[in-house]
């Protein structure tokens, strides 16, 4: 499969890549910051994009799938709306660009540990990511009610 991995370089993004890469994949890794990828390989293609600036569309038309491991930083002060601006425009471009499937790769946060408590909503999570996780719930519940990706 030919796969566009947007995040391709942060923490949960280059194991994606990687993984992908192994298993004899053609990946092209959209990041903000390409001199964070230091891997070289031949079905490897880094591409420097900033999905708020750039149009999602033209980066990801032609793949056959994908992946957004997308994260504004968690040091960013408005990581909350930053992330619901940026996959807003992942998923817009997605659609306008003809790839049928979208894997978004999130936390832990939305899951339940209890009947109707989801880990966020728990007093010990660490309030330093709740803005990030917050926006990653949010993206779930847009993506529920999504029609046109798989």
């Amino acid at each position: 499969m030919k796969i566009a991995i947007i995040g391709a370089s942060g923490n949960v993004g280059s194991f994606i890549r990687d993984e992908a890469l192994a298993r004899g994949h053609q990946v092209t890794a959209i990041v903000r910051h390409p001199e964070k990828i230091t891997v070289r390989h031949p079905r490897l293609t880094v591409v420097k994009a900033d999905i708020l600036k750039d149009k999602v569309e033209d980066l990801v038309k032609g793949h056959d799938a994908v992946i957004a491991a997308y994260n504004p930083g968690w040091s960013n002060p408005d990581i909350y709306n930053e992330q619901i601006k940026g996959y807003k425009a992942i998923i817009e471009g997605v659609k306008k660009s003809g790839v049928k499937r979208l894997l978004v790769v999130g936390g832990a946060g939305s899951l339940e540990v209890s009947p109707g408590v989801q880990l966020i909503d728990t007093v010990t999570f660490p309030e330093n990511i709740k803005g990030g996780v917050l926006a990653t719930r949010e993206v779930l519940y847009m993506l529920r009610k999504e029609k046109e990706l798989e």
